[in-house]
């Protein structure tokens, strides 16, 4: 067997990280060069000619036509933040170039922080990768599966009942060869026909050949999602596992849950999993450039708007 060239790939290493973001500097030159890629422009009056100074350490651009003043991190993810840019630097390495997910008490004891400003930041990270896979759709031959995070509450209902079981759909695609490209990961609020058939209009491209199991929900892929469904009934006596036609699907999604049960020993599931989930799908779908994962996440962080504790702990999805 050949040498997975994904699985060793070189990535950052921890010395290349430090001579391209080991100072404030350099990680303020990368902040303002994905957020102004063509140079500074007003986001009031789109001039481009301006003045810049520091006030009190912070790096302020004026334009000179309207004088509007703002700082190279008000309204991107880092918006009022008190830590400097080379922490929040150092916590994108991490969850970049970490292959198991990262739980919010590592990433504190890594990057020296407190545990609620690790929660806060680390939650900003993964709405950003969330929303920057919202427009993810798969297209070609798609596995999916229905699945659910979470397990029984003491006292609470057993199996698919249980009030802390949150369901989302797994989805994965596969080349002609048979071999992984893409997976999305949708929470859901039930498997129902409606929910089925929202979820295929987000998330498949019309013309996808859908290949389920026998959940008779999915076969709102076909009028919804105007695709073509391949319906396996797993059957008694026979295991979904077994199937070939399910290979990548069972597999990744096995992997998922195995980060996950592995890292967080709890989380609000109904309100934040989505955010799991997300956090995940984005590091899967970007797996092939390990390297180049940094700083895409640092250029979808410069151009996202700010995210303020009080509207994360909310645990809305962006639609």
């Amino acid at each position: 067997m050949g040498i997975n060239r994904i699985q060793f790939q070189k990535g950052i290493s921890l010395n290349q990280f430090l001579n391209a973001y080991g100072t404030e500097d350099q990680c303020a030159a990368a902040v303002e060069k994905y957020r102004w890629p063509s140079g500074y422009s007003c986001h009031v009056c789109s001039g481009t000619d301006h003045l810049r100074y520091r006030r009190g350490g912070t790096l302020v651009f004026q334009c000179r036509s309207c004088r509007k003043q703002v700082t190279l991190t008000e309204g991107t993810i880092f918006h009022s933040s008190k830590l400097p840019l080379t922490i929040w630097f150092q916590a994108m390495y991490l969850l970049t170039q970490n292959k198991n997910n990262l739980s919010t008490l590592e990433l504190r004891r890594l990057i020296g922080v407190s545990y609620p400003a690790a929660w806060r930041m680390k939650h900003k990270l993964m709405e950003v990768m969330v929303e920057r896979e919202q427009e993810t759709r798969l297209s070609g031959r798609v596995e999916v599966d229905d699945a659910y995070l979470g397990g029984e509450n003491p006292g609470g209902k057993a199996g698919r009942g249980s009030e802390n079981k949150i369901p989302f759909i797994a989805a994965v695609q596969t080349d002609k060869k048979g071999h992984p490209q893409y997976a999305v990961f949708s929470k859901v609020k039930a498997f129902s026909n409606e929910e089925v058939a929202a979820w295929a209009g987000r998330s498949l491209v019309s013309g996808t050949q859908v290949v389920s199991d026998g959940l008779w929900c999915f076969r709102s892929v076909a009028t919804a999602g105007r695709c073509d469904h391949q319906r396996e009934v797993v059957g008694r006596g026979r295991k979904s596992t077994e199937m070939e036609c399910f290979t990548w699907v069972n597999t990744i999604l096995g992997n998922l849950k195995t980060a996950i049960a592995g890292t967080y020993h709890a989380f609000e599931f109904d309100k934040y999993a989505h955010r799991y989930l997300g956090e995940y799908q984005y590091r899967f779908n970007r797996r092939f450039d390990l390297a180049g994962m940094l700083t895409r996440l640092i250029r979808a962080a410069a151009i996202s708007g700010k995210r303020p504790e009080a509207w994360l702990r909310l645990g809305l999805a962006e639609d």
